[in-house]
């Protein structure tokens, strides 16, 4: 009886000790640097285009991976309570209200399908895929009315030609890239995206024109330079002047619909995709996150479109390429 008093007169003072902790004058001064740190992150959520670019490119690298600063605020609010800091705890309501703001849009529900909406497919197959067919079957079995594919190398691309020959009757192919329909294509060239410094063989780019039955669609499928981070930073000079490159054939299309499909190696908040950001709408619904397929970090397979709206994103179950295919409905102005 004596030990059960003793321990609920230790309980309660352990409680008032607690809330006298919470009720001190102090809890408005502690806790100023984890304060600091919350408006920091909010800051970098909101005004990641101020984060300069040099050296090593550290703008696009944030960007590449912006939707994760977020998770900032788990740690923070740990040691705000641990700090048992008001100050703190109220300054973690700015990134949490700056990540809404910039990413909250992305996960409300999508969108009712429409009468004139086209579902396309994307996907980096990879050049080392063993299993070309299945990954073929696989996408077919989406049922979508476009299929742009990149890293086509030739001993694989009769694989990929049989196993959707079935229901994509229509398909072109320029060097490692390629785009199977449901309907005609006409018009197909290359789109010349190869930066400068690049002497060798190399085509990444083409356009062809859909007739589907709500009109044309001038789709392009790309497949920008890869990037890589290393001691210096963000390598990322090539995708940049690539996207450049393409951005300007987007200017100089005359069709009003136009559809973008392709690998391009940046995030839609990466101030590298500019030249195609800025002329193009980004999916509304979605994170689909693509790349690596192990352990999915970003969205760097990318559905944009002009003249047309894209609806929610989302992935598809793993295959044999290194990147998980993402499919999108479109729906056309």
């Amino acid at each position: 009886m004596v030990k059960q008093a003793v321990s609920g007169a230790a309980g309660a003072a352990r409680s008032a000790f607690s809330r006298r902790a919470w009720d001190r004058p102090g809890r408005w001064r502690r806790g100023r640097v984890l304060a600091a740190l919350a408006a920091l992150t909010a800051l970098l959520l909101v005004a990641h285009r101020a984060v300069p670019n040099t050296p090593g490119r550290l703008g696009s690298l944030l960007e590449a991976f912006l939707p994760w600063l977020g998770l900032a605020v788990v740690p923070l609010l740990a040691l705000a309570v641990l700090r048992r800091s008001l100050l703190a705890l109220l300054a973690l309501l700015l990134p949490v209200t700056a990540w809404s703001y910039a990413f909250g849009g992305l996960l409300l529900p999508a969108p009712d399908p429409g009468a004139r909406d086209l579902v396309v497919v994307q996907h980096n197959v990879s050049d080392v895929n063993a299993d070309p067919a299945g990954t073929a079957r696989a996408l077919d079995a989406v049922g979508a009315d476009l299929i742009a594919l990149e890293e086509l190398v030739p001993e694989a691309l009769p694989r990929y030609e049989k196993a959707l020959a079935a229901h994509y009757p229509f398909h072109e192919v320029r060097g490692t890239v390629g785009i199977w329909s449901r309907h005609r294509l006409s018009g197909t060239r290359v789109v010349d995206i190869k930066p400068e410094d690049i002497t060798e063989g190399w085509s990444r780019g083409l356009r062809t024109l859909a007739h589907t039955p709500h009109g044309e669609v001038a789709a392009y499928v790309a497949h920008l330079p890869s990037i890589r981070i290393g001691p210096g930073g963000l390598a990322s000079a090539r995708r940049d002047e690539s996207a450049r490159l393409l951005g300007n054939a987007l200017a100089a299309e005359e069709t009003h619909a136009v559809i973008v499909l392709g690998d391009l190696n940046a995030t839609v908040d990466d101030r590298g995709l500019t030249p195609l950001t800025s002329r193009l709408n980004a999916p509304e619904r979605g994170f689909a996150f693509s790349f690596p397929a192990s352990f999915p970090l970003a969205r760097i397979d990318q559905v944009m479109a002009r003249g047309a709206t894209v609806g929610r994103i989302h992935t598809l179950p793993a295959t044999g390429s290194d990147h998980l295919p993402v499919t999108a409905r479109v729906a056309l102005d």
